[in-house]
């Protein structure tokens, strides 16, 4: 059986380089992104590209059963975040035969007020192990809530699973303070990634070392390298 380590190895490079081919990962460090929050960053990331392409969203879905199967993870429920991580849960979850839930970031202000779809009446998992499906894991805020909203709904998440991590210290530690544990997992690692971009000649060496810089403290970053935040 593979280790997760294996894995990531395996499809990791893979994924970097179709994710720089369709703009699923950007990256400039002399003109950089301005992301929601204000911060000029230089990498932007939008895995919603990958689902132009068949045979990316069939190599995720491999990625993830490879990944479940190392850990010996068998969940009863496959649930994605909303709206990213739900075609890749999807996907899973028929590759497996799984019932299929999704995990809004609040619940709906009318109807029933649903914060999670796709379980029955009582909208409850009674007890099941669920996988979580991501797309990005960023600091973690917007996964930690869909684990906490499973718990809830009486799920127990053991597991997320996720497309890229930009591997900030704030995501580690949200999961790391989570009460049942979640492990995160994700196909593509940042380091992976950026010695892709490398090999493939996507950046050359120097705004290898930016980037670099930029994970040590991306918050902190662009005010250094004169990019002041957006006040929005």
């Amino acid at each position: 059986m593979k280790t997760i380590e294996e894995i990531t190895r395996y499809y990791g490079p893979q994924l970097a380089k179709a994710a720089f081919e369709l703009g699923a990962i950007r990256l400039n460090a002399a003109d950089p992104f301005t992301w929601a929050s204000g911060y000029r960053m230089p990498i932007y990331n939008d895995n919603r590209q990958f689902l132009a392409r068949a045979s990316m969203r069939a190599l995720i879905c491999d990625a993830f059963t490879d990944m479940l199967e190392a850990l010996s993870f068998d969940p009863k429920n496959i649930a994605g975040t909303a709206t990213a991580g739900i075609p890749h849960a999807t996907t899973l979850a028929d590759r497996l035969q799984k019932p299929l839930s999704y995990v809004r970031s609040s619940s709906k202000d009318h109807g029933l007020g649903h914060q999670i779809e796709g379980l029955g009446k009582d909208g409850s998992y009674h007890g099941q192990p669920v996988c979580l499906i991501e797309d990005l894991i960023s600091t973690g805020k917007s996964s930690i809530a869909a684990v906490k909203a499973i718990v809830e709904a009486d799920g127990k998440v053991p597991v997320c699973l996720a497309i890229f991590t930009y591997g900030l210290d704030a995501a580690s530690e949200a999961f790391a303070a989570l009460d049942p544990a979640c492990e995160a997992h994700t196909i593509l690692s940042y380091p992976v990634m950026l010695q892709t971009a490398l090999e493939t000649g996507y950046i050359n060496e120097n705004e290898a070392s930016l980037l670099r810089e930029w994970r040590e403290d991306p918050f902190g970053w662009g005010e250094r390298h004169g990019f002041r935040k957006v006040e929005r």
